[in-house]
């Protein structure tokens, strides 16, 4: 059986902070995602770029536990799949091709794009409807949610032009028969983006398995997103980073580790 370095640390002699502080914070939505049950064993993927005028990113190193993540052992890759830091790691070619489709871009706005496949993402995302307007949450995606069709298990570059094409200019997605995806400038802002997003499909998930699904009109849907968004942008800071805080000293009680 194959032995990781799960304690591999990163040479940090010519790493900015800003890098640093990057790796710190993607680690700790590794961690989260893990807290929150959103793992599928070892697949799925939160990526961030590089700040700089290099297109990289950073990945998890395949093979991993999301509890085993940690700053160090993030790996930094191009969007060709480069591997451009030493590292004793590899990445899963998967979910290179899909993170790397939005990386490649560089949008100001998509820094950050994390996937999962989770049982409740994945659920809705098999289903004709998609995620309905049932919930507070789910109308901050009404009219505002992309779909991808499904292609298989993301091996093959050309679908990455496609992936784009889908996404638009929205800042989440459900692939079809696949899982969900969210984007932001920051990590703070996709995984609250993303949390948002489960928490719709889980709510989804249980109103139907408890009885006949109230769906909200146009007109109340798309008022209840317009003013969750004008409540969660009236504060004073950035979309997502008081509660990724809050977040972030919860895990930092539970294992600290991911600061490594």
């Amino acid at each position: 059986m194959n032995h990781l370095p799960v304690d591999f640390k990163v040479d940090r002699s010519n790493m900015s902070d800003t890098e640093w502080d990057l790796r710190v914070q993607l680690a700790a939505a590794y961690r989260l995602v893990d807290y929150f049950g959103w793992t599928e064993l070892i697949y799925g993927h939160l990526t961030a770029r590089v700040p700089g005028p290099e297109p990289h990113f950073l990945i998890n190193p395949y093979g991993l536990n999301y509890d085993e993540i940690t700053a160090s052992n993030l790996v930094k890759i191009d969007v060709d799949g480069a591997v451009i830091d030493d590292t004793p790691f590899e990445i899963n070619h998967a979910g290179f091709v899909i993170h790397s489709a939005i990386h490649m871009k560089h949008s100001e706005e998509n820094q950050v794009v994390m996937h999962t496949h989770t049982r409740e993402g994945m659920a809705v995302a098999g289903t004709k409807e998609g995620l309905l307007p049932i919930s507070m949450f789910s109308t901050s995606f009404y009219k505002r949610l992309a779909y991808h069709e499904y292609e298989g298990p993301s091996l093959f570059l050309d679908e990455r032009e496609r992936l784009l094409e889908s996404l638009g200019d929205k800042k989440a997605m459900i692939l079809k028969n696949h899982g969900l995806l969210t984007v932001g400038r920051t990590v703070p802002d996709a995984f609250i983006r993303l949390h948002a997003l489960e928490r719709s499909c889980q709510i989804q998930v249980d109103a139907g398995a408890a009885g006949t699904l109230n769906t909200l009109s146009d007109n109340v849907a798309s008022k209840s997103g317009a003013d969750r968004d004008e409540f969660l942008n009236s504060n004073k800071v950035e979309a997502g980073q008081l509660e990724f805080a809050a977040l972030m000293r919860k895990i930092d009680r539970i294992d600290p580790s991911y600061r490594d």
